[in-house]
Parts: structure tokens; C-alpha cells; sequence
């Protein structure tokens, strides 16, 4: 189920529509409260969340979600008016795992939906990856950062993955942002600097292994030294 939180009623009917149409499930609420009663009875499989809204605005809903054990691993697309590089990394750094600026069109939602559907999907994986203080458990969904347990995003603990799994290996934001966001932009690469920066500091100390490779990416170092 995707749930669309958006108070314009063309725009919120005619995303209901396309994502039905294509084979989703889909439903549109107008109103913040109308989200959250409903959130209570069923947890939707992605949001697409509209920064305008009325009672409480996107990025407060986008903070309580995050701040929610129940709701923290859940995809946010951002749907919204606003454009700037600001409102787009406020977003990111919020926790949203993609980001669309109006007007955009239906063939690229729904690729963008089906993207994030794909990487969010449950995959049989190793038990555990480990690099020097720096544990991440792939069915567990867990990341223990010096002895710490440490709460990420569903993004940031996919980007944490792939660089855990092959530690000492270069990887460009374009490589990084295909891999994860199912996309290539170069305009985009900000996403993935964004996420890097709340990763580090989230991981506190063992932040420092992600190391950045100057002109090209990011890579973890072996053993975290």
C-alpha cells in the first residue's frame, strides 16, 4: 500500500489514479490527521509526502516518523512545490529517501516508487558485516556503532551496506546513487552527500571511516583504519 499525503486534490487524485493503474495499491489523504488515524490501523509501504500542507507541514510529519521505532524505516518520497537546493537538502537531511519537485510527470513517479519499492523489498543476506568498531546486521536491520546501537533511515543504512560490503573499494556518487536511489543525475549527486554527512554523524566515532576520495566518491576503510 502507498499512502500520498497531499492537499491538492487534482494532483493527489490523479497520483492515486497513475500508482492504481500501475499496479499499486494506493491511497490519498488531504489532511495530515486524516494520515495519522489511518496510520494506526495499517502501515502503508511507502509515503509520498507534499511539504505544504495544512495542520503540520511535511518536514514536522517527516520528523515524527523518523522519530518513531514503528515508522523510522519507512520510505518517504517528498512531493512539493519547492525547488531549491535549501528545501531539498532540509528534506534529505530530515530522512526522506527521495525527493521530487513539481511539476513532474506520472511516468517518472512511478519509476522513482517502483525504484524505492525495489530497494526496500526484504532480500536474503549475509548474517552480518563488520568493519573495525562498526557492526551492521542486514536481517536485523541494526547498526551497532562502537558498542551503541545507532538508528538510520532506511537510505542511510542501505548506503552503510554497500559500502560495508566491500570495504576499501571506491564508489562514485553516480555509481552510489543508481545502486541505491535507482537513478543517475548528476544534478542528484547532492543526495548522496547529504546522506554521507548524517551517516557520519550518526555513527559518531566510527563516522570517520567513511573516508572521501577526493573527485571521485566514498569508500569505508578496511578494519575502519
Amino acid at each position: 500500500m502507498i499512502y500520498i499525503l497531499e492537499d491538492d486534490n487534482s494532483i493527489r487524485e490523479l497520483v492515486t489514479y497513475t500508482l492504481n493503474r500501475s499496479g499499486h495499491e494506493a491511497k490519498g489523504f488531504s489532511l495530515p490527521s486524516q494520515f495519522w488515524a489511518e496510520l494506526e490501523n495499517e502501515q502503508p509501504d511507502l509515503l509520498l509526502l507534499d511539504i505544504m500542507l495544512p495542520e503540520e507541514d511535511g518536514i514536522q510529519i517527516l520528523k515524527r516518523l523518523r522519530s518513531s521505532s514503528a515508522t523510522s524505516h519507512l520510505p518517504v518520497i517528498m512531493l512539493t512545490a519547492k525547488g531549491s537546493e535549501y528545501d531539498r537538502v532540509t528534506g534529505l537531511d530530515n530522512g526522506a529517501d527521495d525527493y521530487i519537485p513539481k511539476p513532474f510527470g506520472m511516468m517518472e513517479l512511478v519509476a522513482r516508487v517502483n525504484a524505492l519499492l525495489r530497494r526496500t523489498k526484504p532480500q536474503v543476506s549475509p548474517e552480518e558485516f563488520q568493519v573495525g568498531e562498526l557492526l551492521l546486521y542486514p536481517a536485523r536491520h541494526q547498526v551497532i556503532s562502537g558498542g551503541n546501537e545507532v538508528s538510520l533511515t532506511h537510505k542511510e543504512f542501505e548506503l552503510l551496506s554497500v559500502l560495508m560490503q566491500q570495504p576499501g573499494i571506491v564508489f562514485t556518487r553516480e555509481k552510489l546513487l543508481n545502486q541505491i536511489w535507482g537513478y543517475t543525475f548528476e544534478a542528484e549527486s547532492r543526495t548522496v552527500d547529504v546522506h554521507i554527512r548524517t551517516l557520519r554523524q550518526k555513527l559518531g566515532d566510527c563516522g570517520s571511516y567513511i573516508e572521501t576520495v577526493r573527485g571521485t566518491g566514498y569508500r569505508i576503510r578496511e578494519n575502519g583504519v
